[in-house]
């Protein structure tokens, strides 16, 4: 008798929050009005939710699951797996029908199956998993009828043997998150089965607002038991609390996957069990993650796939021009892109499941504090063999950047100086690539910008970066500090919060009116980029401000309107924050352009002379600054 191991549950939202449903069910009726599809009538509603596993279905009314969490992602388990066939199970209460339905890449559903649903009954229907090479999914829709009809639980198994059994470890790194961290552990302590597949959870506190300190905590950790080790270390950034995590999990035997996590999030827990079964069932070890919804607007995807465009070495969301998306508006049926299997070089470490086989093999994190760390693991790790599946499905909410700038705050730094070290380990091209022609770009949109903190940072990141790859775990505990401090020699980095210390502007508000058709004014682009960037480069060079704009901002202007292609005309400018909380006065300095400009284009001809000796310094350092011998030393393990 052939037996069946679970690989994806049918699973219904852990709260009573109407707007992740459409997560979990496509219940709307849609119409389409020329070449748009718009949703006319909801079939399904919260209160339809029975339970973690349950929900009822109104007389007559049709629900599909063809939903991001419950619809079962065939292609890629095809493609990178063993499964070639698996088993959808239902348990249902009263008559109805149900209709089994697949996708091709192109997103075009297709009908597989049908079968009468009557009484209590439980349902199973095999499906091939073989013609999804480049994409498809399968879900199933069910039709209620004249009375009400309950799905009590559902999954979907395969009859295939899994390349690994090993339990997995959760490494979370924290600082000053700690009711997110509690939370997360409430959501695993209350996850059954889940926890029997989990190892160890490592939460790593490297704040001050200590997570033990928590009122809820005791009750939280006195559920997972020994299950649950909170480890206190130095803040030493996401990287290195990470890296304690992998090493870990390295002395541990039960275990053979290591899946990281970012504190502020709110974890879907089927998603953790869908990682680790299809680590489990890869064909050769991969590193599998998770997708990022926003914490503050749930139904939103930020990331589906990422990429590194190696020439100019820069990552990117794919598909590019399709994220965000909003599920409120668009679901799976509806989203024809989202069924073409889509590759990535790497996932965010806000949701990682690394294979321990990979730790072995090419070792813990980069010592980067944070920012491309994530990113060079996955390019190390996917050059020694191991790949990286961003897996629909499997997915979390997190805090979101889009009320953040971290390029102009002292993240600029590990932004500039990680982004060159990753090139100088992988770029395929000679002197990186447009890597440095790039990276010059950006100092000249600050300079213009009269963003002077962050170019100082950047500098001193490629003075770091010449310095060759022992500075990286010897400043890792102390850099964060040194950055912060330097802030206080900047104006721009006082953050004007109420009326008595904003000034007046001596010209008002200036507002720039969105074109029509788009969501933001685009730049200047071509030879007319060339000719702005010449006459904006002379005037801050040679032009001397006024001196009433001196004394006072000469405009005010919002975060949306404060881009770089709007700021060179101005002496000085009132900009908003980018959560909103206050304002920040750039004024122009016609010597410390000058002299910034200058000692960019020093540095990056510096590092453009010295590539190919440095990228040896790197590549030859590298196994030694990732080994678990050299993060002992820094953790003090």
């Amino acid at each position: 008798m052939t037996d069946w191991t679970t690989i994806q549950n049918v699973v219904f939202p852990l709260e009573n929050d109407p707007d992740v449903l459409s997560l979990y069910l496509d219940a709307g009726t849609w119409a389409r009005f020329g070449d748009t599809e718009t949703r006319v009538s909801d079939n399904a509603h919260i209160d339809d939710l029975i339970s973690r596993e349950s929900i009822r279905i109104g007389a007559t009314a049709r629900v599909s699951f063809a939903s991001y969490f419950n619809a079962f992602p065939a292609s890629y388990w095809q493609h990178w797996t063993t499964v070639r066939s698996i088993r959808l199970n239902l348990q249902t209460e009263g008559a109805g029908t149900l209709m089994i339905y697949r996708s091709t890449a192109h997103g075009i559903a297709q009908r597989v199956e049908s079968h009468a649903l009557a009484g209590t009954m439980s349902t199973s229907v095999d499906l091939p998993v073989v013609t999804f090479g480049d994409g498809g999914w399968y879900w199933f829709d069910i039709v209620a009828g004249t009375e009400p009809l309950v799905l009590r639980g559902g999954s979907w198994a395969t009859p295939d043997e899994p390349a690994r059994t090993g339990k997995v470890c959760l490494g979370i790194t924290t600082f000053n998150k700690p009711d997110y961290c509690v939370e997360t552990l409430d959501a695993l302590a209350g996850s059954g089965a889940l926890l029997g597949e989990i190892d160890r959870v490592f939460l790593v506190d490297q704040g001050n607002d200590k997570v033990k300190a928590q009122g809820a905590y005791p009750a939280v950790a006195a559920r997972l038991g020994d299950q649950l080790q909170v480890i206190e270390q130095p803040n030493l950034g996401g990287s290195g609390g990470f890296a304690r995590s992998m090493a870990e999990t390295l002395d541990r035997p039960e275990s053979d996957f290591v899946l990281l996590l970012d504190d502020d999030v709110k974890v879907e827990p089927e998603s953790i069990f869908r990682a680790l079964q299809f680590g489990r069932f890869s064909r050769r070890p991969v590193l599998v993650g998770g997708h990022m919804f926003d914490l503050l607007d749930r139904p939103v995807l930020h990331a589906f796939a990422e990429t590194v465009d190696l020439k100019p070495f820069v990552w990117h969301s794919e598909p590019h021009d399709k994220v965000p998306h909003d599920f409120r508006f668009s679901n799976l049926r509806q989203t024809r892109w989202m069924h073409a299997r889509m590759d990535a070089d790497y996932n965010g470490w806000w949701f990682c499941l690394i294979p321990t086989e990979t730790l072995r093999s090419v070792g813990l994190s980069l010592p980067a504090f944070i920012k491309w760390d994530d990113a060079e693991y996955c390019l190390r790790a996917g050059a020694a063999g191991f790949a990286t599946v961003s897996l629909p499905g499997a997915a979390l909410w997190h805090v979101s950047w889009l009320d953040k700038d971290d390029s102009i705050d002292w993240q600029a730094y590990f932004h500039a100086r990680n982004r060159f070290v990753a090139a100088l380990l992988h770029s395929p091209f000679k002197g990186g690539g447009d890597l440095l022609r790039d990276s010059r770009i950006w100092d000249i949109k600050h300079l213009l910008s009269m963003q002077y903190y962050p170019v100082a940072l950047r500098q001193q990141a490629l003075r770091d970066v010449l310095s060759g790859p022992a500075h990286m775990h010897a400043t890792l505990p102390t850099k964060l500090a040194e950055l912060r401090a330097q802030a206080a020699d900047f104006r721009e980095k006082r953050v004007l919060k109420s009326d008595a210390e904003t000034p007046v502007t001596n010209e008002g508000k200036r507002v720039y009116p969105i074109p029509a058709g788009t969501q933001q004014a685009r730049g200047p682009r071509g030879l007319a980029l060339i000719l702005f960037t010449a006459q904006m480069v002379a005037r801050h060079w040679l032009v001397k401000p006024a001196a009433a704009n001196v004394e006072r901002p000469q405009v005010e202007l919002s975060k949306r309107d404060g881009v770089w292609f709007r700021l060179p005309y101005f002496d000085s400018a009132l900009v908003s924050t980018a959560d909103g909380a206050g304002k920040t006065w750039y004024s122009r300095d016609r010597r410390q352009f000058r002299r910034m400009l200058r000692e960019s284009w020093r540095l990056h001809r510096e590092i453009g002379r010295r590539w190919p000796e440095l990228a040896r310094q790197y590549r030859d350092a590298l196994p030694e600054i990732t080994s678990v011998k050299e993060w002992d030393k820094t953790l003090g393990r």
